[in-house]
């Protein structure tokens, strides 16, 4: 897998996934928002912390940054 996640977009991804945790508990844990939120959260980590999105790479997109683009495509 090529990374395709960038380091702003990864910071982003790991901030989204810690609000989306907060507000499943603001709405509730066990309810149905409240999952939807967890699931988001987890494929905000996993995305974030891996540098790989699938969506990205099915849509050709590449947020690593043109000194990293070069290194990424040996």
């Amino acid at each position: 897998m090529k990374k395709t996640v960038g380091t702003a977009d990864r910071v982003i991804r790991i901030v989204i996934a810690a609000v989306a945790i907060v507000l499943a508990f603001v709405v509730g844990a066990s309810s149905a928002w409240g999952i939807i939120l967890f699931i988001v959260a987890a494929v905000m980590v996993v995305t974030g912390s891996s540098a790989y999105c699938p969506l990205y790479s099915m849509a050709k997109i590449n947020t690593l940054g043109h000194a990293n683009k070069s290194h990424a495509s040996r």
